[in-house]
């Protein structure tokens, strides 16, 4: 069976490093936005965002490198699955398909794709919006006690390959299925087809995902860390949108963006993980005023 996709979008493949073609859905035209997908799930989180954005803009919705019907090459090294390497792959994705410059959203893991793609080539992204994420140093320095328990699957995929691959792949289902679940407030978001394509699309990538979550904890942290110390941040005009995690985490969201980003617009939205597909109108609004900055 065919995976799910956007509905009037085409599909492309498209080779963006040795052995490596990630598959992109693209519709509408005008000027370029590129949508990076979260986890666990796929481009289709943006099915509701990209239809409305197409009607003004060529919409670029790509798998990630490692997930969905993108290529999944092994691990052979912490640079396979570095948020660097993921993000040359985009920009790659972009000006293959025409555009050497586009406004770039990223949700989940793939807002830390965007914000290591915004840092690294600043003349590619011309404006850039994170959702539901912090910046993978201030991440980790915001997990602490006992209430760092709502991150336990970062620590996980974090181990050494083997253990946690195997974990995950005992019962993918069950391991996948629970963020979908604990991560909404409205089930609804995701029909009973949309979640099983996500879980198979999974289920079909764990040791790609694995190794994208440990490259957050080993080169991911490293190259953030040099960037902080050379003062580094990102010169574009930035939205964020996030849940308010602070009173349970104990952090200050805008704060911490706001040290990499002077120019922020940073808004605490009233709905789940999913917001893309929880409340598509309000993410398409904040993306559009995004690019009236």
């Amino acid at each position: 069976m065919t995976p799910l996709s956007i509905p009037g979008f085409e599909r492309h493949r498209v080779r963006v490093d040795d052995g490596v073609t990630l598959h992109a859905a693209v519709g509408g035209s005008g000027s370029p936005v590129v949508l990076l997908h979260g986890f666990p799930q796929t481009h289709l989180m943006w099915r509701h965002v990209a239809a409305d954005f197409a009607a003004d803009h060529t919409v670029i919705c790509p798998d990630l490198r490692g997930y969905g019907a993108s290529d999944k090459p092994a691990e052979t090294g912490p640079q396979v699955y570095a948020k660097r390497t993921m993000a040359r792959d985009v920009v790659r994705l972009a000006a293959e398909l025409g555009h050497e410059r586009f406004d770039l959203v990223g949700h989940d893991r793939g807002a830390l794709v965007a914000f290591r793609a915004a840092l690294d080539h600043p003349r590619a992204v011309a404006r850039a919006a994170f959702l539901d994420v912090l910046p993978t140093l201030d991440m980790w320095d915001a997990l602490h006690g006992v209430s760092a328990a709502v991150g336990f699957h970062l620590y996980l995929m974090a181990q050494a390959p083997g253990l946690p691959e195997r974990m995950i792949e005992a019962v993918p289902d069950v391991f996948f299925g629970h963020f979908l679940d604990v991560w909404t407030e409205n089930p609804g978001a995701l029909p009973a087809d949309v979640r099983r394509h996500y879980l198979d699309a999974c289920a079909g990538a764990v040791p790609s995902i694995v190794a994208d979550y440990r490259a957050s904890a080993g080169i991911d942290v490293d190259h953030d860390s040099a960037d902080r110390a050379a003062g580094n941040g990102l010169a574009m005009p930035v939205t964020v949108l996030q849940q308010d995690w602070g009173a349970a985490l104990g952090y200050q969201a805008e704060k911490l963006w706001s040290a990499w980003a002077p120019d922020l617009r940073h808004r605490t939205v009233a709905c789940g993980h999913f917001m893309a597909e929880e409340d598509p109108e309000l993410i398409s609004a904040e993306i559009r005023a995004l690019g009236n900055r």
